[in-house]
C-alpha cells in the first residue's frame, strides 16, 4: 500500500509542483491540464484551459498529487489548509533546514527550525502556496 497526499491549488498547481521538485529532489511525472481533456469533460471552460486536473511528483519511493480547483467544485478550496501537514522526515538535520528554509520562503513560519526534545532539528510552516509543512530530523536510535 501507498498512502499519497493530494493537495489542491486555485491555478498555481504547476508553478507549486515545479517548486517543490526542486527543493525535494524529485521529478514531475505526470501534469495533465484540463486543456488536454476530452471535450465530454465537465470542466471544459476556456479560462482553466492551462490549470493541471492532474499533477504526480514523484521523490525517491514517496510522491504527492496535485490539482488545480476552482470553489464552483471544491467549494473549501480558498480557504486556510487546516488538520493536515505534509511531513517531511530525514534522519540527515542539514538535510532538513534546507528543505524548511527553502519551503519557508515567501511563507509564514509557524515553528522556527530548532532543535527540540523529540527532535534534533523541527519546524513547522505554511509556504507560499498556503501548504502547511512540518520538517523533521529523525533522532539518532541507541545502539
Amino acid at each position: 500500500m501507498k498512502i499519497v497526499t493530494s493537495l489542491s491549488f486555485r491555478g498555481q498547481c504547476r508553478e507549486a509542483f515545479e517548486f517543490y521538485a526542486r527543493v525535494l529532489g524529485g521529478e514531475i511525472t505526470a501534469a495533465m491540464p484540463y486543456g488536454d481533456a476530452p471535450p465530454d469533460m465537465p470542466i471544459s471552460d476556456p479560462k482553466y484551459k492551462d490549470w493541471l486536473m492532474h499533477c504526480w511528483l514523484q521523490v525517491g519511493d514517496q510522491a504527492i498529487m496535485g490539482a488545480d480547483m476552482d470553489v464552483d467544485w471544491a467549494p473549501n478550496v480558498d480557504k486556510p489548509r487546516n488538520g493536515f501537514d505534509v511531513t517531511l522526515h530525514t534522519d540527515d538535520a542539514a538535510e532538513a533546514r534546507r528543505w524548511f528554509d527553502a519551503l519557508a520562503e515567501g511563507g509564514k513560519v509557524a515553528m522556527p527550525f530548532e532543535a527540540t526534545f523529540w527532535s534534533p532539528g523541527f519546524g513547522s510552516l505554511i509556504d507560499r502556496f498556503g501548504v502547511p509543512w512540518m520538517v523533521n530530523t529523525n533522532p539518532e536510535m541507541p545502539k
